[in-house]
This record gives C-alpha cells, structure tokens and sequence, in this order.
C-alpha cells in the first residue's frame, strides 16, 4: 500500500523559510509525477509544483522564484523548499503523486497534509 507522510510545517514570520518533505512508503522511482498542493481556508486547493520522473519541474506563476520543487529517489522522499514565505502561502500543502500503467490507467496518491502558517 502507498502511502505518502508529510512533515516540516509549522508557523514561519513573513520573509522566512521552511522546507517540506514527502516521505514514500515505496520507491518514488515508480512515480510519474509528483506534486505539491495546497488548500487554504474557503479556497480550492491548488497545484503549487510539479516534479516528473525525468526530472523536469514547473511551478505555479505565485511561487516561481520562491518556491523549489526537488527529490531524492535514494531517500523515496519529495521535498518543497519554501522561501521569502509570505501570509498568503498560508495553507494545508498536501503531497501528490501519480502512477500511469502501460494500459493507460492512472492511479492517484495523496498525503494527509501537513499545515504551513505565515504570520505577517
């Protein structure tokens, strides 16, 4: 069974920095893609970065430049390096990840979230 576990959030002041980690109960190898989510108070959640298995990456335009998607396949772990964190990246950010098999299915897997608070 999948299973994608979060951590490093917590509360950070305006300017400062955090980093997230994704921790993968399987080989993140396997993964087509990976992503980083977020979903604040009364808002959809949104996509924030994407990682494919090439190692090609894309950032939402409100995090670009501040935001930095990576992995580290040894460690089957996702990470999301935060910086000059402002008020409104506020959220629950939730890991993602996406299998597609060779008959064109995909299989979707989702952390639990973990919650980033920005005080200004």
């Amino acid at each position: 069974q999948v299973q994608l576990v979060e951590s490093g959030g917590g509360l950070e002041q305006a300017g400062g920095s955090l980093r997230l980690s994704c921790a993968a109960s399987v080989s993140i190898s396997n993964f087509n893609v990976m992503d980083w989510y977020r979903q604040a108070p009364g808002k959809q959640r949104e996509l924030v970065a994407t990682i494919f298995s090439g190692g090609s990456t894309s950032t939402a335009d409100s995090v670009k430049a501040r935001f930095t998607i990576s992995r580290d396949n040894a460690k089957n772990t996702l990470y999301l390096q935060m910086n000059s964190l402002k008020p409104e990246d506020t959220a629950v950010y939730y890991c993602h990840a996406t299998v597609r098999s060779p008959f064109g299915r995909s299989y979707d897997y989702w952390g639990q979230g973990t919650q980033v608070t920005v005080s200004s």
